[in-house]
């Protein structure tokens, strides 16, 4: 078992957080990561507003623009404060330098994302029998083989140094494999990821790496045999609780499309089972479409 990610988002410094190359994205150039911008809210959302008692049980972030390589910081309120539910609001900003004025001398404020967090008051279960899924549905029945793991963690490009316990496994109808060309097919996905760390040097939380995870709700629904050519524009994801350990696994559970646009939704497992379902609609982005069986991925640390 690793220490813990090597790898990081951002550094953090005078209330900004300032992008790795880890978050760089293969959507554009000088664009971040979805997992990145999400990862930015609820470590806000968690370390602001979070309460001693009160459980994240959903978290939703609209994602209003690309976020590019620039200085980001956040800007939280709290929404509802009561006895069972309390709800935070937290806006990703990002400083943009203004044309025509010498560096640090001027910026522009720009909204690129905003998320809603529910906290839950955590209690018993009240008493009474109800409904729940069937055994075989709540365990992550796909768990790739010691020897699939080690092949996919010693074939994986990423920023060095490499730990290979961090290495994303990729699943296509119960083949794994890192290699997202070989993944590239019409089937089922799924993958186990080992998030890294939002900030370098800080640990992420069970609920940052649960949202960082579940981002990946976009390319387990929207990733075919020509690669990914949906953005998702959201996320949301509805926890009942948070994950024990380190890999989380996001299998996809359904998907549509219809003039341009589609819906992804997935299960979300640890070593236990099933604990929260990720959810995202996506718009078609085409024009930037990223084909996995030719994209250079040195360099480039896959979305986890």
């Amino acid at each position: 078992m690793t220490d813990g990610p090597q790898l990081a988002f951002f550094t953090e410094e005078d209330g900004h957080y300032l992008p790795l190359p880890l978050a760089r994205s293969l959507w554009g150039a000088d664009t971040l990561t979805g997992p990145a911008v999400c990862g930015i809210a609820a470590r806000a959302a968690e370390n602001d507003y979070g309460r001693e008692g009160f459980r994240p049980t959903r978290f939703t972030i609209d994602l209003f623009k690309s976020a590019k390589g620039l200085p980001t910081r956040t800007a939280g309120r709290i929404l509802r404060d009561g006895g069972r539910i309390r709800v935070v609001e937290v806006d990703v900003v990002q400083d943009k330098p203004v044309q025509d004025k010498p560096a640090g001398e001027g910026t522009d404020e720009v909204l690129v994302a905003r998320s809603t967090t529910v906290f839950l008051k955590e209690s018993a279960n009240p008493p009474g029998g109800r409904w729940f899924n069937p055994a075989d549905d709540v365990i992550a029945r796909d768990i790739p083989t010691p020897e699939q793991q080690a092949a996919a963690a010693g074939g994986f490009n990423g920023e060095g140094p490499w730990d290979p316990a961090l290495a994303p496994w990729f699943g296509s109808d119960g083949n794994w494999s890192n290699d997202m060309g070989v993944n590239q097919t019409d089937g089922q996905k799924a993958v186990w990821s080992r998030s890294a760390s939002v900030v370098a040097g800080v640990q992420p939380t069970p609920f940052e790496r649960t949202v960082m995870a579940s981002e990946a709700t976009s390319l387990m629904g929207n990733w075919g045999t020509e690669g990914i050519a949906f953005i998702n524009c959201d996320l949301t994801v509805a926890l009942s609780r948070l994950p024990v350990d380190g890999r989380i696994h996001v299998r996809a559970e359904s998907h549509t499309e219809h003039d341009g646009i589609s819906t992804s939704s997935t299960g979300l497992y640890d070593s236990r089972g099933r604990f929260g379902t990720g959810m995202v609609t996506a718009v078609n982005n085409v024009a930037a479409q990223i084909d996995f069986a030719n994209v250079d991925m040195e360099g480039h640390y896959a979305e986890s």
